[in-house]
């Protein structure tokens, strides 16, 4: 991971020379005493704050703001227009869509300074919070989450829980590709991801792969017999699709 130098350069203006690991556009602000990753991309009028820590192989959008006290991970991808406050931690490979809102005060007001009272928000490795989506502070969003667009999160997020609405609730649940699983909100079930046909079990309402072992030769078996593994048809009709809009409405 490179530093840039204290001293190098003017904060306003860090020279994509100065963290020779990281291609930042020459129209980003990268203050001095900020760490890039290797690989790690800076886009069109970004500006990355002098106490961030960015991971390899990320992605930061145009218009993307990265303040001080923030942790990203690597692999995170962090699309337009998206400002990371203090106080936020993204772990690997966490995705960030387009004008999604992160806060770090609960109650804000113009005239009352309330920086000793920001509340940490910490969104776990795989996670995905959609276009225009609003994370709350003091929360935990669980590894492989998915927000929906246009979602407001105001409570933590289970592990692999699908959230849409206004505030968000719970819908569904997702695999670690995205896909949706066609598993109970609550209780026990199995069922296989229909992308990549990893086994996931759904425990006293509590989502997590499961423990057997990946199989393709056997899962490209039951796929020809038309089953997902767990006795269901590979092609059934679990209604709309939250995450993906309905076009024909």
């Amino acid at each position: 991971m490179s530093t840039v130098p204290e001293s190098a350069v003017p904060a306003s203006a860090v020279p994509a020379s100065a963290i020779p690991e990281a291609a930042i556009h020459p129209s980003a602000i990268v203050d001095p005493g900020a760490r890039l990753g290797f690989d790690t991309r800076v886009w069109h009028f970004a500006h990355v704050c002098a106490g961030a820590r960015i991971g390899a192989h990320c992605s930061l959008g145009q218009n993307v703001f990265v303040g001080n006290d923030v942790r990203v991970g690597n692999g995170v991808k962090v699309q337009n227009n998206v400002s990371i406050y203090d106080a936020v931690t993204l772990e690997d490979e966490v995705f960030c869509g387009p004008s999604m809102v992160f806060t770090n005060v609960y109650n804000p007001r113009a005239a009352v300074p309330r920086k000793h009272e920001y509340r940490r928000t910490l969104v776990r490795r795989g996670a995905s919070i959609g276009a225009n989506a609003t994370v709350v502070c003091g929360v935990t969003i669980g590894e492989y989450a998915f927000i929906a667009a246009g979602a407001v999160v105001n409570r933590d997020v289970a592990p692999y829980a699908l959230m849409a609405g206004v505030p968000a609730r719970q819908i569904g649940w997702v695999s670690r590709t995205g896909d949706r699983l066609a598993l109970p909100l609550g209780g026990n079930g199995e069922a296989r991801c229909p992308h990549t046909g990893e086994p996931y079990v759904l425990r006293d309402g509590a989502c997590g792969p499961s423990d057997t072992p990946y199989d393709p030769a056997r899962m490209a078996g039951e796929a020809a017999q038309g089953t997902n593994g767990a006795g269901r048809s590979s092609g059934a009709d679990h209604g709309p699709d939250p995450i993906q809009p309905d076009l024909a409405r």
